[in-house]
């Protein structure tokens, strides 16, 4: 049973799933995102349910005010929930009543007078080069059994040498990868060229080589111990894994091999619109917030060794 099932009529309910549905299979979606916006929505039902004493249905959507807008998110802010999941709230509740309005099930323009509460972006944190070399190099060292290790070890390449999210290296067919570069499937499943290093190349091949599944090649390469697409949950945990291990920082997470990637090849000279074009960033601005780490990291130096520091 959905989070929200018990405040909601079945209407409004199947209409929620259908939204979440197409969240994840058209527009790409993390599940860790589909996750947040499914809790955020049932918080929303929540709040609305008990704030007019009756079960959620399409005629109250649709008259809700804007008082009851903002009423949710004042609750949500006097539980010292962030800004940055307030504005999360409101994105996914502004992204549902579209979907409503898109498909003729109800139309409520009062959602469009309130706007996100504003917030300082936090920077990518980067592995140092050190971190991101032991971590690959260590990562198959965790595990006993030998084709795992190697998959372990060349899913974190291809975070660190080729800046893939983990989706998108967990997605990766044998039909997308040639000797020298690969097809990557990115967010709104738009694709784009990434070249592939020797080595990474290298590691690819010899997982393959030691999986003992039959691997199509349309089909995901990366397989879980029983043979179904690996779950980027247990990269993860393998990671989580590695931390301990090697006591890296806590922000040492796959996601983070992949800003070390932009991060060290900018400080060796990488052009942003080539490192843009890598990462698959629709903009150039998303690609952009990489030089403020670069300049944070030029001034953290200048400030350690300067003797007047």
């Amino acid at each position: 049973m959905s989070d929200f099932a018990l405040n909601t009529d079945n209407i409004v309910k199947k209409h929620i799933e259908a939204w979440l549905n197409e969240l994840f299979l058209v527009r790409n979606l993390s599940e860790n995102t589909i996750a947040s916006y499914r809790r955020d929505i049932a918080q929303f039902i929540n709040f609305i349910a008990h704030h007019h004493a009756e079960k959620v249905n399409i005629k109250l959507l649709k008259q809700l005010k804007i008082s009851d807008f903002r009423a949710f998110l004042a609750t949500r802010r006097a539980e010292n929930v962030s800004s940055r999941s307030i504005a999360r709230s409101l994105s996914a509740l502004k992204s549902l009543f579209l979907y409503f309005e898109q498909r003729n099930i109800l139309k409520n323009e009062s959602l469009s007078a309130i706007k996100a509460p504003k917030f300082g972006k936090n920077l990518p944190r980067a592995l140092s080069e050190i971190e991101a070399k032991k971590s690959l190099t260590a990562i198959e060292k965790l595990e006993t059994t030998k084709w795992v290790g190697a998959r372990d070890e060349a899913v974190l390449a291809l975070c660190y040498g080729a800046g893939l999210r983990i989706s998108e290296a967990l997605a990766l067919r044998k039909i997308d990868i040639d000797s020298n570069i690969m097809r990557v499937r990115g967010k709104g499943k738009k694709i784009r060229i990434v070249p592939l290093l020797e080595n990474i190349y290298q590691s690819i091949n010899r997982y393959i080589e030691l999986c003992p599944f039959t691997l199509d090649k349309n089909e995901p390469i990366f397989r879980g111990v029983q043979g179904g697409v690996l779950s980027p949950r247990l990269v993860q945990k393998r990671v989580a894994q590695l931390r301990s291990a090697l006591g890296l920082p806590p922000f040492a997470t796959p996601h983070a091999l992949r800003h070390s990637f932009a991060t060290h090849l900018l400080a060796r000279g990488g052009d942003l619109r080539t490192i843009q074009e890598l990462l698959g960033h629709a903009s150039l601005s998303s690609t952009q917030i990489y030089t403020k780490i670069e300049n944070e990291q030029l001034l953290k130096t200048y400030l350690n060794a300067h003797p007047r520091g």
